[in-house]
């Protein structure tokens, strides 16, 4: 758990909270309640995946490079594999889904956690 508590892993989750809010006032606005929801969805799975990855990473040592890179590189194949089923299950389950704002919430999500490199660790 020592990721989430990194403060960029902390900021970039803080922006993609308000970003999410924010697109689901904005497509509520403009598609009305399943608009709305399906924004609000589309931001919360890149929100957990980006959570659980970060704890997954946690996980792993730092005695080595080799085994920090493991540890990252399981924590990206979780946050694939996480992405790839929520996306499945909302789509599924939420049948009025609108797609256009479900997807497009999910990029913005997902192009804020590439800019958590940039913020400083202080």
């Amino acid at each position: 758990m020592r990721l989430l508590r990194s403060r960029p892993i902390r900021v970039a989750l803080g922006w993609q909270g308000v970003a999410a809010l924010a697109l689901a006032a904005i497509a509520w606005a403009a598609a009305g309640p399943d608009g709305g929801l399906s924004a609000l969805l589309g931001a919360l799975v890149g929100i957990v995946a980006v959570a659980v990855s970060a704890a997954v990473g946690s996980i792993g040592g730092t005695g080595s490079a080799g085994v920090a890179l493991l540890a990252v590189l399981r924590a990206e194949a979780v946050k694939i594999a996480l992405v790839v089923a929520l996306l499945w299950l909302v789509l599924k389950i939420y049948k009025d889904a609108s797609v256009v704002w479900f997807i497009g919430s999910f990029l913005v999500s997902i192009l804020i956690l590439a800019m958590a490199p940039l913020v400083r660790d202080r």
